[in-house]
């Protein structure tokens, strides 16, 4: 008795399908945020260079810091830096506190000279750029809330629904195990993206700058009432300094997540605004991605 031919199992390969991702207005805005950024942090450290120090309330308290870079000195004369945090004390040679100058010999320096821009030591020319580019990224967030808002962007795409906050312990279980996701889940925005792009247009952005315009003596008029509130022009100078460490933060964590989910899928993305999305099943006519 002759037995039946068993037939090979087929097994249903991925398929991609490239989609608009990105909207040109969406992708200028972005790098002109990126390049502004950059600028804010390095120039914004050369003005914390010109006194190294965070305190909190109306007046500098020197002896009792929150936060402080500061250069000291060995027995036999070598420098060596430390970092301040409340009452600790940590080491930073080479990082904050001393680093190596230009000629390569170690220097009493907040932070270290790759980091800020324009120059090695220029306060005046620091605040310069700095008040420049923070108008520039102003405008730059106006003109991306304004086409969100006009585009649906914003409701579309970032807007919290009812499913996505049940969706917020799966979202970080998935980043946790550094899973991927795949088809239209792959074009849409995550709980946890949502939230951290939400918090940084309405509540982080908004903070930098008020604490940043209050820090001018020409807005103590205006903003005087809210100085007082935070609890003085050194909170202030603190506050600020905490959003902006709150932004690197922000883009370490993006660019971590644009190398997880495939770098040059993603810098595709948001040069062409084309993104490459891999299908388990054949994919269905559906819209393709967001703005």
């Amino acid at each position: 008795m002759s037995s039946m031919p068993t037939l090979p199992i087929q097994v249903a390969k991925p398929v991609w399908r490239t989609v608009l991702r990105h909207r040109w207005p969406l992708r200028w805005m972005h790098w002109i945020n990126l390049f502004c950024m950059l600028a804010l942090v390095g120039s914004g450290l050369q003005i914390f260079n010109a006194h190294p120090a965070l305190y909190w309330g109306e007046a500098s308290h020197f002896a009792k810091p929150l936060f402080a870079t500061q250069a000291m000195q060995r027995p036999n004369g070598e420098l060596y830096g430390v970092t301040r945090i409340g009452g600790a004390r940590f080491e930073t040679t080479g990082v904050l506190g001393v680093s190596e100058n230009q000629q390569g010999k170690l220097s009493s320096k907040g932070f270290p000279d790759w980091s800020t821009i324009p120059g090695s030591r220029n306060l005046a020319l620091g605040r310069r750029w700095h008040f420049f580019f923070a108008w520039l990224w102003v405008i730059n967030g106006a003109c991306y809330l304004a086409w969100s808002l006009a585009s649906r962007h914003l409701n579309r795409d970032l807007a919290m629904r009812k499913r996505d906050w049940r969706e917020i312990p799966r979202s970080i279980v998935d980043h946790l195990r550094f899973r991927h996701p795949v088809g239209e889940d792959a074009v849409r925005y995550n709980p946890l993206q949502k939230l951290a792009y939400l918090g940084v247009v309405f509540v982080l952005a908004p903070v930098a700058i008020l604490t940043g315009l209050s820090m001018s003596p020409q807005m103590d008029t205006l903003l005087g009432g809210f100085v007082d509130l935070i609890g003085g022009r050194q909170a202030t100078r603190t506050i600020h300094f905490i959003a902006m460490s709150l932004f690197v933060l922000f883009a370490l964590v993006h660019l971590l997540m644009v190398f997880y989910a495939g770098p040059i899928n993603e810098m595709r993305s948001m040069i062409t605004g084309r993104f490459r999305v891999r299908y388990r099943d054949p994919p269905e006519n559906k819209g393709a991605g967001h703005d």
